[in-house]
């Protein structure tokens, strides 16, 4: 007994109840580990919860393209994976160029992709930024665009990892923080507020809070927040199928199945990470409003009927940390993914379970080293 709780054994502790978390405890699962999930609040909380659920390949730093083009692929047989579509539609992705400097730096990124053997995104031109998207605003003249891209439904693909995870037989304990962390023999013992567990192998998928359960374990990482704002409009008439993104401005633009419109694009709200709160910043969400119409006069009178912001970590270079702890033997990381993670779940699961079973992946994560921003920190 630890702090008047049982102590269960497991072969892997997943902490964080997210995505990337549930993902993880899938493919270990399925594996053949006994996986234990803990959970500070509730499943799909914060980040997964109130995500865009984008599945964009397009515009992703080239250090995550070999990930995310395999990510690509694992979402076109999702179903396979967790006998759910998800609500993902390929309707493509766009991000529209507004002036011939935009587009200039867009067919710069694209000589780029090519030269290094990626072909995945093409430049169209103003006709057919126009066939593809009929309402966009005149002064547009072209666009990239990522045709196998589009978007799921956060919350169905939330129920459809847990379903899975659930039935592979990993063991949810939601309200259930880790509050104190032991090294036990060869293991890690986790004490949290309702269980007390045990594993060689504890997955760090924390979000927003890896920084400090890292810190439990030793590693010091130097983590940032983002508090990422939505809004949701009244239903419209069928307008567009495309996720719309922008080249110069903070846009996400897209129309879900049940006929509103989720506008987004990364822009900031206030956070309170201790209460473990947002709170919408109605001055800057107006950008997120203002770029939306400038791309789409005719959405001028729609109703906003909902706002909010997810609270999720970000990392100096906007990039996630996915692999093995540099100083805690059996601790692994996957966390940071900086506002872009939504698309990346089913093969970041599949690297952790790798890791957990073979101590190696097959993978490219060397660029998601823990080790490139804590060498950094030190050298400033």
């Amino acid at each position: 007994m630890t702090g008047g709780n049982p102590t269960t054994l497991y072969d892997v502790v997943v902490v964080g109840g997210g995505l990337h978390g549930l993902s993880a405890a899938l493919h270990l699962a399925r594996g053949g580990a006994r996986v234990g999930l803990l959970e500070r609040a509730w499943i799909g909380r914060h980040a997964s919860g109130a995500s865009a659920a984008g599945v964009r390949t397009l515009g992703r730093p080239i250090a995550e393209l070999p990930i995310s083009l395999e990510a690509m692929a694992m979402w076109h047989d999702i179903r396979g994976l967790v006998d759910d579509d998800c609500g993902f539609h390929m309707h493509g992705q766009i991000k529209v160029a507004e002036n011939a400097s935009e587009l200039a730096g867009l067919r710069q990124r694209d000589e780029q992709l090519r030269a290094l053997g990626y072909r995945h995104e093409e430049i169209v031109d103003a006709q057919e930024l126009r066939r593809l998207l009929p309402p966009i605003a005149p002064h547009c003249v072209g666009a990239a665009v990522a045709r196998d891209n589009g978007a799921a439904d956060p919350h169905r693909t939330l129920q459809a990892f847990r379903r899975s995870a659930e039935a592979a037989g990993v063991a949810i304990y939601e309200g259930c923080g880790v509050e104190r962390v032991e090294s036990v023999a060869e293991r890690w013992r986790l004490c949290g507020s309702r269980a007390t567990v045990e594993a060689p192998v504890v997955v760090n998928a924390a979000g927003a809070w890896a920084g400090r359960l890292a810190a439990l374990f030793g590693d010091g990482v130097p983590l940032g927040t983002k508090a990422s704002m939505m809004i949701v409009t009244e239903r419209v008439a069928p307008y567009i199928a495309p996720v719309v993104s922008c080249a110069g401005r903070a846009l996400s633009f897209k129309q879900t199945d049940r006929g509103t419109l989720l506008i987004g694009g990364g822009v900031q709200g206030r956070f309170d990470l201790q209460a473990e709160k947002t709170t919408v910043d109605f001055v800057a969400l107006r950008r997120a409003a203002q770029a939306a119409i400038a791309l789409f006069p005719s959405v001028v009178g729609v109703a906003m009927t909902r706002v909010w912001a997810g609270l999720e970590a970000k990392t100096e270079d906007l990039l996630p940390v996915i692999g093995p702890s540099p100083s805690a033997p059996g601790l692994l990381h996957a966390f940071g993914f900086s506002g872009h993670g939504f698309q990346l779940v089913p093969v970041v699961g599949a690297i952790i379970a790798e890791l957990a079973a073979s101590g190696s992946t097959t993978r490219q994560i060397a660029p998601f080293a823990l080790e490139r921003l804590t060498v950094k920190e030190a050298a400033a």
